[in-house]
Formats: C-alpha cells, sequence, structure tokens
C-alpha cells in the first residue's frame, strides 16, 4: 500500500463560510442499547446549535409478528396495543429528561423508513441520528435492513454511532435514573472527510469544511485509489490527485488549521478506516449515493466505515 501526503502550504483564508446550522435532528431509537448510545451525540449536539430533538419509535410489523407468534388476529390486536402503550412510556421518558431541549415523540406503525421520511419531511429534519450494531445474523448485510435503509434513502445528513466508537470520540451513555439529562459537550479536534475527485464530492467536502470551522478542527481530506492501473508514475497521479482534491476546498472557507491532503492507494473502507484511527478521529465525513432501488445490495465502502469506524461516521448524501 502506497501512501503520500501533502499539506497545503498556502495561508489559510479568513473569508466568511456558511457556518453549520441545525434545526431539527431526528433520533430513531428501538430502546436497544445500540440506540441508546446514539442518544448522548443527539443530545449533545440539540445543546450545542439550539436544536429540537424528535424522537421516533417505530412498530414494524416484522417485529410484532415475532411477539405474535401463531396467535390470532383478536390477539395480535391486543399484543400490538401493549406494545405501542409500552413505546409511548419509553418516549415520555426520554422527553421528560430532556430539560430545556425542546423535543418531539412519535410513536408509528408500519415500515420504518416509510414513517421516518414523513417525519423528516414534514419537520424539516436535518440530521438523523442512529446507532448500528454493525452485524446481522444472516452476515450478508453489515448493518442490517433498517440502519441501510435509512443511510440510502435520506435527503439529509445521517450520523451513524458504530460499536467501536472508542477513545475520545465515544460518549458515555446517559444513566437510566429519573434526574433530568445533562448534555455533554461535543468536541471535534480532527475530522477525516473521504473524497471521489467529482464534482459530487463538493458537497461533502462543504459540511466537511463547515464542521471543522464551526469546532475549530483539524481537517484531512482523503481520497483512496483502490485500483492502479494509469500509465503514469505512482507519483504523478498522486499529485494529480491532490491538487484536484485542493480544488473542491471553497475558497472561501475560513479555517483554523490549514487543512492537509491525503491520496491513498490500497482498499478504501481499510485505508479510511486507518486514517481514521491513526489521526485519533472524532468524525468521518463520507458521501453516499441515494438509491431508489432495492436496498439489499453488495457490501460497501460505506457500510464497512460505519459498522467498523472508532468514530461516529455523518454520511451526506451525494
Amino acid at each position: 500500500m502506497t501512501v503520500l501526503e501533502f499539506k497545503r502550504d498556502t495561508p489559510e483564508v479568513e473569508k466568511p463560510f456558511p457556518a453549520v446550522s441545525v434545526k431539527n435532528i431526528l433520533y430513531a431509537t428501538d430502546f436497544s442499547p445500540t440506540s441508546e448510545s446514539a442518544l448522548p451525540y443527539a443530545t449533545a449536539i440539540c445543546h450545542r446549535f439550539g436544536a429540537t430533538l424528535h424522537v421516533a419509535h417505530v412498530l414494524s410489523d416484522v417485529g410484532l409478528l415475532f411477539m405474535a407468534g401463531g396467535v390470532d388476529y383478536v390477539s395480535m390486536g391486543s399484543i400490538y396495543e401493549d406494545t405501542q402503550n409500552a413505546a409511548k412510556e419509553e418516549l415520555d421518558q426520554i422527553t421528560k429528561r430532556l430539560g430545556k431541549i425542546p423535543s418531539r415523540a412519535y410513536v408509528q406503525h408500519g415500515k420504518v423508513w416509510k414513517n421516518l421520511s414523513a417525519i423528516v419531511a414534514e419537520h424539516s429534519i436535518d440530521l438523523i441520528i442512529i446507532g448500528t450494531h454493525g452485524r446481522t445474523g444472516l452476515g450478508k448485510l453489515l448493518l442490517g435492513s433498517v440502519a441501510e435503509e435509512i443511510l440510502r434513502h435520506s435527503s439529509c445528513p445521517v450520523l451513524t454511532v458504530g460499536p467501536e466508537v472508542r477513545g475520545r470520540a465515544r460518549l458515555p451513555q446517559h444513566d437510566c435514573g429519573d434526574h433530568e439529562l445533562v448534555p455533554l459537550e461535543l468536541e471535534m479536534r480532527q475530522i477525516l472527510s473521504a473524497v471521489k475527485l467529482s464534482a459530487a464530492s463538493l458537497r461533502v467536502a462543504r459540511a466537511a469544511v463547515a464542521l471543522a470551522s464551526d469546532f475549530h478542527a483539524k481537517l484531512t481530506l482523503m481520497h483512496v485509489i483502490e485500483q492502479y492501473n494509469d500509465p503514469g508514475s505512482p507519483q504523478e497521479l498522486i499529485e494529480a490527485g491532490v491538487r484536484q482534491i485542493q480544488s473542491i476546498v471553497p475558497k472561501e472557507a475560513a479555517l483554523a488549521y490549514a487543512p492537509d491532503f491525503v491520496i491513498e492507494v490500497g482498499p478504501a473502507g481499510q485505508s479510511i478506516l486507518n486514517a481514521a484511527q491513526e489521526r485519533d478521529a472524532d468524525l468521518i465525513v463520507m458521501g453516499v449515493r441515494r438509491s431508489d432501488g432495492a436496498t439489499h445490495l453488495p457490501w460497501s465502502t460505506v457500510h464497512r466505515v460505519v459498522a467498523h469506524a472508532p468514530c461516529p461516521v455523518l454520511t451526506v448524501p451525494a
């Protein structure tokens, strides 16, 4: 594997750059420990940006059928009512403890993404936050069908908190007491953004630059070349790639530190994970292509990174 790193030697620009604006956050939960691990990030981001937290739980038909087994329709109706009431109590406990953070709670029934997408549209959601276990029993999907569907279809950025988040990037979970939650301060010192050398990467780069500017964080923009078939020398290819990455950084961006530009040759997913580990990244920012087709597709770089990242991952539709 070949790694070459180039640092921009031009002075940093101090022109105005659009600040991060987050007004409405959707936190989707199934009340599992996996989902609970993402709640501290939701409250911390709401606290920092003064956002409203929309907490949603969807009663899926598959889950209800699994609980019902082979019972009749009358029993099925009773199970649904009991499950719905239990979910409302769970959400009430969460929202009561949010204190000064404005919030709304939703218990829906049906297909998960169909219900979540309706909330996204109706309340102009700026960010979705979910926890993911990073595995499935079938071994075919890295994230599980629900998380994958959200990533593939969301029109807004999605912050995923995976099972391997650790170190400074891991916010401690809230305890289950009755007292008010105290939002943690969200700190970001290192942001890693994986980009492609295309026009679509501009939106991803702008999101990463805006976050680095807001948090006064060090930003690394990284492009991975998985297959080298260029007739030129690797050095020429890498230098050309660095120039292309530099060109997608908005000229008006104001950063506390000059960004680093990295080109690496090797497997994309593992290369990004290695870079995040080496830089002690607090956040990985990646572009994800929206899909209107089937969600059960082969493994992808995005899935691998989200499931194994040592820090939260922000996927931006591109």
